[in-house]
């Protein structure tokens, strides 16, 4: 019989091998491949699907696979046949400008949605007696800063053609489309006081 060398070791008879490789008595086997099972297929999401349609009146339209404002409005406006920069805010369960019911972060898959589109382009000129003129700003997250409350007794209020939902298109023929609620409100806030200027203002379509 050969004797294994010092460092070396006798592979024993009947010690399995892996590939020319002798294992460690008492090794377990490694699984074959039909051992193993088979990986779990992934998760598939259900599909969200939303109703929705145009506040000022529409067929109603389906909508799905949005991740995001801008997503959403895309989806929309190709269901309506219209620009994406036509729909200034949406609001959830009902076709009126109501703040309290603006589209915010979540959507419920009962939540119906209503898109307001561009209507009416107008101007008002404004002079500034105080300090505040009693506005609250909000944005669309895709370009468009819109009126979202007037404070009752201020300068705005007291000018019968702004209203709630109205979205500020320029200030003094300075366009801010593309800007977010808190640069126009600085804008707005930095207008020195008893000079005039001007708003360019686009009201939500209203149904006929």
């Amino acid at each position: 019989m050969r004797r294994a060398g010092r460092r070396g070791r006798q592979v024993q008879e009947g010690s399995p091998m892996e590939n020319g490789v002798g294992q460690e008595p008492g090794t377990p086997e490694l699984p074959s491949a039909e051992d193993i099972p088979a990986p779990r297929p992934p998760r598939v999401r259900p599909r969200l699907v939303f109703h929705t349609q145009l506040a000022h009146g529409s067929p109603t339209g389906r909508i799905e696979g949005f991740t995001n404002v801008k997503e959403l409005y895309a989806k929309i406006a190709e269901v309506f046949g219209i620009s994406p920069t036509e729909i200034l805010f949406c609001t959830l369960n009902t076709h009126k400008v109501d703040m309290q019911k603006l589209l915010g972060g979540q959507i419920g898959l009962e939540d119906f949605i209503f898109a307001h589109v561009r209507g009416e382009t107008k101007e008002v000129e404004v002079t500034k007696t105080e300090d505040a003129l009693g506005l609250t700003i909000t944005d669309n997250g895709a370009g468009y800063a819109f009126i979202k409350r007037i404070k009752e007794g201020s300068i705005i209020n007291r000018i019968r053609t702004v209203c709630v939902g109205d979205s500020i298109e320029a200030i003094n023929d300075h366009t801010i489309v593309g800007c977010r609620h808190y640069e126009v409100a600085r804008m707005l806030r930095e207008l020195p006081r008893a000079q005039p200027f001007t708003l360019r203002l686009v009201q939500p379509k209203k149904a006929f």
